[in-house]
């Protein structure tokens, strides 16, 4: 039974695109219903997020035409306007496809770890909905394994690589104990709630979020347990700020050089980190020259974070290796159940012979003949019946010199071990 992905993601298609084929979470059921309603499909899986759409298939084909053809129908779309930006994986390539994508590999982001929260709750569904096969089951499991042994044993995600979370890193190398500190965030955009929200996980003990809309300031700040103040107000609170992290819009610098001068005063020298991750510049570069303030501009942190995905490119190469022996690994349980069928005909084969032969002695027990003769005589014939035909189909392979089947017996029976008669 073939092993299928196809899918779309950010490196083969433009975002209008990845739009069109976007699944809801809400839709998710409904899809993989129909999914499995086509033809030649026998269970599946639907990952779909704003990088990527991918389905993962149990089918009885092993082209990606119809699967092709399916995603285009139940988006509304011609397949020749999704064609070019599809990719299609099948069999050992699917299952590296599939570790490479849980263990992050495969992400905008090199080593982002949501991608694997995704895929959990794609299989989730999968169960929810009926629509996950023995292959697919064992798949999913065997990469969330992977994903959590690249994540412990190589540092793919130990260096930040956005600027929100390479600034509260460093605000974490600075104050050993964000507890005891007090943030002032000043913006309420995209950025500044990444960096509220990481800080807000690494225990920060106070957070000021000043705006220039105080409404915003204060949406995001009780997010947090947070205290908002507009612009304006931003000299008169410097001074509690241990930490200052700055992203705005604004053409002129916020934080002036006699505020932040004044604050240090009124501080008595305690430390203030400052990270202005604005352009134009949010705090006033003379800043860096007062002693007690560690000022960063966002140059300092694009280069930090290079020098991360730097780690992060070594750290991948470790995971690629890791990922390849498990590929191997979960082929060669694909191809065990590919055995099975077989080695069911044998023991059932095997069973009936025991099943008559038992027969037999029970009937010569019942008739009060010796039982040691008897045992001698089961062991005999069960012996005679199960090398029987394996014994006449060695022969005739002797006599057409089918020297294949004659080294596959030894391998099959261990014999290399055993002296030859």
């Amino acid at each position: 039974m073939p092993l299928q992905i196809l899918g779309i993601n950010h490196k083969t298609a433009p975002v209008d695109i990845r739009e069109s084929v976007v699944i809801p979470e809400s839709r998710v059921s409904d899809a993989l219903t129909n999914l499995n309603a086509q033809e030649g499909v026998n269970a599946g899986i639907i990952v779909s997020t704003c990088n990527r759409t991918e389905v993962y298939c149990e089918t009885e084909f092993d082209q990606p035409d119809p699967l092709v053809q399916w995603l285009a129908t139940y988006h509304g779309l011609q397949t020749r306007a999704l064609e070019k930006y599809i990719y299609h994986y099948e069999q050992e390539s699917a299952v590296h496809h599939a570790l490479r994508v849980a263990s992050g590999l495969d992400s905008m982001v090199l080593g982002e770890p949501q991608i694997l929260g995704q895929l959990k709750a794609a299989y989730q569904a999968s169960c929810d909905a009926g629509t996950l096969g023995l292959h697919l089951d064992r798949l999913f499991q065997h990469t969330f394994s992977v994903a959590k042994q690249v994540r412990s044993e190589t540092s793919i995600g130990s260096s930040p690589v956005s600027i929100a979370y390479a600034a509260v890193t460093l605000a974490k190398q600075i104050f050993s104990d964000l507890s005891e500190q007090t943030t002032l965030l000043i913006g309420a955009g995209e950025t500044i709630e990444l960096v509220a929200r990481h800080l807000h996980n690494n225990g920060i003990g106070r957070i000021i979020v000043a705006n220039r809309s105080y409404e915003r300031a204060h949406n995001l700040a009780k997010q947090y347990d947070g205290y908002a103040i507009e612009l304006k107000e931003i000299p008169s609170h410097l001074a509690e700020a241990d930490i200052v992290i700055s992203s705005t819009a604004s053409d002129d610098p916020i934080v002036m050089y006699e505020q932040a001068k004044q604050a240090v005063k009124i501080r008595r020298h305690r430390p203030i980190l400052m990270v202005d991750i604005a352009v134009p510049r949010d705090i006033d570069p003379k800043i860096a020259q007062l002693e007690d303030i560690y000022l960063y501009s966002v140059d300092d942190m694009h280069d930090i974070i290079q020098e991360n995905m730097k780690s992060r490119e070594a750290a991948a190469s470790e995971a690629e290796d890791i990922i390849s022996d498990h590929v191997h690994q979960f082929m060669g349980w694909i191809r065990t159940r590919d055995a099975v069928p077989t080695i069911r005909c044998i023991r059932d084969w095997a069973e009936e012979i025991k099943g008559e032969t038992l027969k037999k002695a029970h009937r010569q027990l019942s008739q009060g003949k010796d039982t040691s003769e008897i045992l001698d005589q089961l062991a005999h014939n069960l012996t005679n019946k199960l090398i029987h035909n394996p014994s006449s189909r060695l022969r005739e392979a002797g006599f057409h010199q089918e020297e294949d089947i004659i080294e596959a017996a030894r391998v099959l029976f261990n014999l290399d071990k055993q002296p030859e008669k």
